[in-house]
C-alpha cells in the first residue's frame, strides 16, 4: 500500500486545527501539526494524534447491536436494525401521540458535517416538541441573548484576539478548552501575542486556571456572582457615556437599561463577588479606553442561575465600551457556509423562543428544543404526553446532565430507546438498539459550525483519510434512512421523495450547494469566479479569506439591535431577589486532554496523573478536620460521590473543583480503558432543579456541598 501523507481538520474539539498525517501500510504512523493551514498555523494539542487510536479502539462497536431479554446483545443486519427501529418508534407514536418519542443530540454532532447537514431533517421528521440536546448544559444562554438581542441564534459575537489590545476572560479557560465558541486553535500563542504588542490578559474565575497563569492578572470571583461584577462594569460605562458610535443609528431601548442598571449596580453587590469595587471600575475604564478590547464569557458565566443575563451584560458592556464589531473587539464571522443564510444554511433558523412549554416543570423551549433538565421528569411522570420512547445521537446524558443517577433511573423505565453512537457506554447501554457509525476518519469533513465561530475567516475541506468498511455506515446514513422509513410509514409521499433527493445528493453535493450560495461562491464575484467545493478539494490546507470585519448593520436580520430585551429587563428584577449563596460550592473544570464525557477510552488521552480529583483551597480542608484525608465524600441535595481530594492554593477559599465528563463506572458498559480509571461524576451532584430560569440552561457551576472525609484515608496531596 505504501506511504502516503493526508492534510485534514481535526475534529475532535473547536479549535479546527490542521493535521498532516503520515501513513505507511494502511496505518498511521505520524500525525503533526499543518504548518500551512492558514487558521492554526502548525499548532496541535494532545487529542489530535488520538484519532488513530479512536479509529482502531477494539471497544469501538461496528454493527448493530440489539438488546437481548437478559440484557446482552447480539450482532444484527443493517437492515434488520433499521426496519426494527423505524417501526417501534412510528408504533410508539400511533399509540400514545408524537410527544411520546424524544431525542438528544450530543455534541460530537456539531464536528460531523453528514450529522449536522442531514439531522435537522431527521428531527423534524420526528415530529415531537420533546427534543433535547447538549446545548442546554452549555451554551444555550449565548444563543438566547444572540437570538433576543442581534435577530439571530447563530450570531454569537466573537473576540478579535489577534488584534485586541485587551482580553478580558470571565470564567473561561481556553487554555483547557482551545477556546470554546471562539475557535483560535493555538490560543496559548495568540494571548503571549497580545502581551508582546502591549496589551493585556485579565482572567475573573474562581480558580487560577492554566489560562490564568499566563494572563497580565487573575481575579478570584465567587461562583455564581459575575453578574454583580457585570452589573458594576456595565453601570462604569453608562457614568462615562456609552460609546456606541455608527451603531447607535440601528440600537434600541439603551437608555432603558441605562436606567435600570444605574439603580441596581451598588458597592454592596459586589462584595458578594470576591472582587472589590474599585478593581471592578478599574477594568471597566481600561476596557473603555483601550483602542480595541473585548470582554468574553464563557461556561462559568453560561451554566449558573443567570446564565442569560450574563451574556446580554457581556454584549452590552462590549457595545457601551465601543468594542462591538469593531477591530480588536469582539466580531462576526464570514463564514463560506453561512448559517445565517436562508439559502444554503444549516437550515437551523434564526431561533425562536418560548413557543411551548415542557409538559411537567413549564419551562421554556428555545429553537425547537426544550431544557435538558426536564428531560428525567417528563420519562417518569405518567400522563398525555409522557415520553415513552428516546432516540439519542452521539449523547451521553448520564454522565453530562444533572442528577446523573435521576437519569440513569428515567432511561430503565422507556419503552423503548435506540442510539446511533460508537460506543457501549453509560447511556447507550439501556438502547434495545444501537447503531454505530463509522469512525471520524473514514468520513468527509468540513467544520459547518464552527466557521461561524472562527477568529479568522478560512475554510478547509478534507477527504476521508480512510475507505469506510462494506458493511458500515454513515452518521448521515443512518439518519437519512431511517427518515424516509418513517415518512414511508407514514404515508408521506411528498417529503419522503424530497429526502430521497437529499440523500442522493448527501452531505458534501449539500455542501457543495451551499458553498455556491455562499459570499465567496460564484455569485458573490470573489475568488476568482467563485468558490466551490471542487476548488476547495484543490486547496488540502484550506484557504485564507482573511480577518474579520466589521458586519453591522448589515449581518443583523432584522437591521436593528435590541439592547433591551423584555425577558432580560425582567430578569433584573430576579437578580435583585437573588440570596447569597453560603457554605462550599462545587464548580466544574475542564482538561486539554479530554472533551466532556467521550474520549476517556483513549490510552494516550489518559495518561498520566489522573485528573479528576476534587481541588480545594488548604484552609478549607483545615476548617472541615479534612487536612489528613486523601479521599472524601462529597454530597449536595440530590447525591453523593467518593472522590480523592486534592488540596490547592489554585482555589478560591470556598470553592471546590471537580472535572464533569468522568465516572465511567455503570455495569454493563464496553470501554475498558474508561473504566480502570477510578474516577467520579460530576453530575451526580449537580441538580436539575437548579436552572437559569430565563433559559432553562441547567446549572452546573456554583453548586452547594458539603465534603466529608473517608474514614481510613491517608494523608493529601499538597500543591
Amino acid at each position: 500500500m505504501g506511504s502516503r501523507v493526508h492534510f485534514r481538520t481535526c475534529s475532535l474539539c473547536e479549535a479546527m486545527c490542521g493535521l498532516k498525517i503520515e501513513l505507511s501500510e494502511g496505518r498511521v504512523t505520524s500525525v503533526r501539526g499543518d504548518e500551512d493551514d492558514p487558521l492554526s498555523r502548525g499548532h496541535i494539542c494532545p487529542k489530535a494524534p488520538a484519532l488513530a487510536e479512536l479509529h482502531t479502539d477494539p471497544d469501538r462497536i461496528r454493527v448493530p447491536l440489539l438488546k437481548r431479554e437478559d440484557g446482552t446483545h447480539e450482532e444484527i443486519s443493517w437492515e434488520r436494525a433499521l426496519t426494527i427501529a423505524a417501526t417501534r418508534l412510528h408504533d410508539i407514536q400511533q399509540a400514545h401521540g408524537r410527544d411520546a418519542l424524544a431525542a438528544y443530540i450530543g455534541n460530537p454532532n456539531v464536528h460531523n458535517l453528514g450529522a449536522l447537514m442531514f439531522g435537522p431533517n431527521f428531527l423534524r421528521t420526528l415530529r415531537t416538541k420533546n427534543r433535547f440536546s447538549a446545548t442546554s448544559v452549555d451554551q444555550l444562554p449565548h444563543m438566547l441573548t444572540s437570538q433576543q438581542m442581534f435577530g439571530h441564534q447563530l450570531l454569537l459575537p466573537v473576540p478579535d484576539i489577534d488584534r485586541t489590545q485587551l482580553m478580558i476572560m470571565v470564567g473561561a479557560n481556553p487554555l483547557a478548552s482551545n477556546g470554546s465558541l471562539m475557535t483560535a486553535p493555538g490560543i496559548r500563542r495568540r494571548l503571549r501575542e497580545i502581551k508582546e504588542r502591549g496589551g493585556r490578559v485579565v482572567v475573573i474565575d474562581p480558580r487560577v486556571t492554566e489560562t490564568a497563569r499566563v494572563a497580565s492578572e487573575h481575579l478570584f470571583v465567587r461562583p455564581g456572582t459575575d453578574s454583580f461584577v457585570l452589573l458594576r462594569m456595565l453601570a462604569r460605562m453608562f457614568e462615562r457615556g456609552a460609546k456606541v458610535g455608527r451603531l447607535a443609528e440601528v440600537t434600541e431601548g439603551l437608555a432603558q437599561v441605562e436606567s435600570l442598571v444605574k439603580e441596581l449596580a451598588s458597592a454592596d453587590l459586589c462584595t458578594r463577588t470576591g472582587i472589590d469595587e474599585d478593581t471592578i471600575v478599574r477594568l471597566a475604564d481600561e476596557l473603555y479606553d483601550v483602542e480595541g478590547g473585548a470582554l468574553y464569557g464563557r461556561m462559568g458565566t453560561a451554566t449558573v442561575r443567570f446564565g442569560a443575563l450574563n451574556q446580554w451584560l457581556i454584549n452590552l458592556i462590549n457595545l457601551t465600551s465601543g468594542n462591538l464589531d469593531r477591530e480588536g473587539g469582539v466580531m462576526f464571522s464570514t463564514p463560506a457556509l453561512d448559517g445565517l443564510a436562508e439559502a444554503g444554511g444549516l437550515g437551523v433558523g434564526r431561533g425562536a423562543f418560548d413557543r411551548f412549554r415542557s409538559r411537567v416543570r413549564k419551562l421554556p423551549e428555545f429553537g425547537g428544543e426544550l431544557p435538558v433538565a426536564v428531560l428525567a421528569e417528563e420519562i417518569e411522570t405518567g400522563g398525555e404526553g409522557q415520553i415513552r420512547a428516546l432516540v439519542t445521537v452521539a449523547g451521553n446524558p448520564v454522565l453530562s446532565t444533572p442528577n446523573a443517577e435521576r437519569m440513569d433511573r428515567a432511561l430503565s423505565r422507556l419503552d423503548f430507546m435506540v442510539s446511533v453512537d460508537i460506543y457501549l457506554n453509560e447511556t447507550t447501554r439501556h438502547a434495545d438498539l444501537i447503531l454505530p457509525p463509522v469512525s471520524p476518519l473514514e468520513r468527509p469533513h468540513y467544520d459547518v459550525a464552527l466557521h461561524l465561530l472562527a477568529v479568522r475567516n478560512t475554510a478547509k475541506f478534507s477527504e476521508p483519510l480512510f475507505p469506510a468498511p462494506a458493511n458500515a455506515k454513515h452518521d448521515w446514513q443512518i439518519l437519512s434512512e431511517l427518515t424516509m422509513r418513517l415518512l414511508r410509514l407514514r404515508g408521506s409521499r411528498r417529503r419522503y421523495l424530497r429526502a430521497k433527493m437529499l440523500h442522493t445528493l448527501g452531505p458534501t453535493g449539500l455542501l457543495d450547494l451551499g458553498l455556491r450560495a455562499g459570499p465567496y461562491g460564484p455569485r458573490a464575484g470573489v475568488f476568482g469566479s467563485g468558490l466551490t467545493l471542487k476548488k476547495l478539494k484543490q486547496r488540502p490546507h484550506g484557504i485564507d479569506f482573511g480577518p474579520l470585519e466589521p458586519r453591522f448593520p448589515e449581518r443583523l436580520p432584522t437591521g436593528r439591535i435590541q439592547a433591551a430585551p423584555d425577558r432580560f429587563l425582567e430578569d433584573l428584577e430576579r437578580l435583585k431577589r437573588e440570596p447569597e449563596r453560603e457554605g462550599l460550592l462545587l464548580i466544574g473544570r475542564r482538561h486539554v486532554r479530554s472533551n466532556n464525557s467521550w474520549m476517556h477510552n483513549v490510552p494516550s488521552l489518559m495518561k498520566g496523573k489522573a485528573r479528576s480529583a476534587l481541588l480545594m483551597h488548604p484552609n478549607d480542608a483545615a476548617l472541615r478536620g479534612l487536612t489528613g484525608a486523601r479521599r472524601v465524600i462529597v454530597k449536595s441535595r440530590v447525591g453523593e460521590v467518593e472522590t480523592e481530594v486534592v488540596l490547592s492554593v489554585d482555589m478560591m477559599p470556598g470553592v471546590v473543583s471537580l472535572p464533569h465528563g468522568f465516572g465511567q463506572s455503570k455495569k454493563g458498559t464496553q470501554q475498558s480503558v474508561a473504566v480502570a480509571r477510578d474516577s467520579a461524576n460530576a453530575n451526580v451532584l449537580t441538580d436539575e432543579a437548579d436552572v437559569d430560569l430565563l433559559s432553562g440552561n441547567a446549572v452546573l457551576n456554583g453548586v452547594p456541598v458539603e465534603v466529608l472525609a473517608v474514614t481510613g484515608s491517608s494523608t493529601p496531596e499538597a500543591r
